[in-house]
């Protein structure tokens, strides 16, 4: 069985090292030139993420990404603070579970290696079409699918802005919140802006003043404020808090204790920040923050950022309903991940969802090819599958989007979202 993966992010470079692994021939093609170049949050993999990692990689790059990685057990409980600083109360203990987070080049850069020479960078996908019997329309990039001799086997194609097509038995879209393949299969948008804009910077905890690296401590925290405002802080140190004590497999990027920190504004109020980019955007964010109340040593993390780590992004998300998500009979195209269910970053089980969605195709896929089910009955049982897996994330991390943008006592947003104790 040859599998196309359009879409080299997490949830396509886990799928593409999980067939290789099993003998698939696989290509995974993406825009990117370079895997080092991503952004976003830090990644939060939970028990249920590591273990369909495990069924996707080879054991010893298990061991390096744990080596690289911050284990949640050895941090500092959550904490909940106000605009002003205030301290509301902490989160649950941490200390009994498995989780870790990663820094996402670090991540991206394992699966990558995983992948091997199967992945293909520097390839821009511009459409997808049905072979045989199932061609016909246009698809949503303009391309006519109805035209004569593409062969009648029902096979699908990738097509390509500058190379010749790629016939496949299986096309996975695994490209993100803008998925040309899922927008193909829904005839239309998947996802919509989920009303928020999100600024995310890395900052060293040593460039902080000597009374912020005390308030906010060796833990992660969100602080929430009036008028649609957030601030996330997440303490990331894969060397002191390594969830596996191995130097010599250490890779990660974050080599230091640091923040990596997420502000969160509602869309409305962040024309402001339109065009702006690293240390312009750093500097004109605090600004924006102050007008909603927020004391000023709160937002030093954003002030003392690496400017050239500072970016901004819109919220984007499916529908929290599973019967909306991938409205599509199953076929031999299919999607996974922010492709199907675009999460926004507040549940921090996003890239999970996408790596369980790669594990539990290849075990679809297995019973395929071992003749228990057809092909196409394995994508729709896996389409079923991620339908509820997405509704999960979906449903917890549009909860805290619309606290956020409620605007609700902080209290009652910091109890909602993490358990206030």
């Amino acid at each position: 069985m040859r599998v196309v993966v359009v879409g080299g992010g997490i949830g396509g470079l886990a799928l593409g090292a999980g067939l290789r692994r099993r003998g698939y021939e696989v290509a995974v093609f993406d825009r990117d030139t370079d895997v080092a170049h991503t952004g976003g949050y830090h990644i939060t993999l939970d028990e249920r993420a590591q273990s369909a990692l495990r069924e996707l990689v080879e054991p010893h790059l298990v061991r390096r990404l744990l080596a690289s990685a911050s284990a949640l057990r050895h941090r500092d409980r959550d904490a909940f603070w106000d605009r002003r600083g205030l301290l509301l109360g902490f989160g649950p203990e941490l200390g009994g579970g498995a989780g870790v987070d990663v820094d996402r080049i670090t991540l991206r850069t394992l699966l990558a290696e995983a992948v091997g020479d199967d992945l293909h960078l520097g390839r821009t996908v511009s459409g997808v079409e049905r072979g045989g019997a199932d061609r016909g329309g246009v698809d949503q990039g303009g391309l006519d699918r109805g035209g004569a001799g593409r062969g009648g086997d029902g096979a699908p194609r990738v097509l390509f802005a500058d190379a010749a097509p790629v016939t496949a038995d299986l096309v996975v879209g695994a490209d993100g919140t803008h998925s040309l393949v899922a927008r193909h299969l829904a005839g239309g948008p998947v996802n919509s802006p989920a009303g928020i804009v999100g600024v995310s910077g890395r900052t060293a905890r040593g460039d902080l003043s000597a009374g912020e690296r005390r308030r906010l401590g060796l833990r992660s925290g969100l602080a929430t404020g009036p008028r649609g405002s957030a601030l996330y802080v997440g303490f990331l140190d894969p060397v002191g808090n390594a969830a596996l004590d191995a130097p010599e497999l250490r890779m990660s990027r974050t080599t230091g204790p640091t923040y990596i920190w997420g502000a969160m504004v509602a869309e409305a109020a962040a024309a402001c920040l339109r065009g702006l980019r690293g240390a312009e955007l750093r500097d004109a964010l605090p600004g924006l923050f102050r007008e909603r109340g927020w004391a000023g040593h709160t937002l030093e993390v954003i002030a003392r950022a690496d400017p050239d780590s500072v970016a901004a992004y819109r919220f984007h998300a499916a529908s929290t309903r599973a019967g909306d998500l991938a409205p599509w009979p199953a076929g031999r195209i299919t999607a996974l991940g922010d492709a199907v269910h675009a999460t926004p970053p507040t549940a921090g089980m996003g890239a999970g969802a996408a790596i369980r969605d790669a594990a539990a195709l290849l075990r679809h896929l297995g019973d395929a090819g071992e003749g228990g089910t057809a092909l196409v009955e394995a994508v729709g049982r896996f389409e079923a599958g991620m339908r509820r897996r997405g509704s999960e994330v979906l449903t917890l991390g549009m909860r805290t989007v619309r606290l956020i943008l409620a605007a609700d006592s902080p209290v009652d947003a910091a109890a909602e979202v993490g358990g206030l104790r």
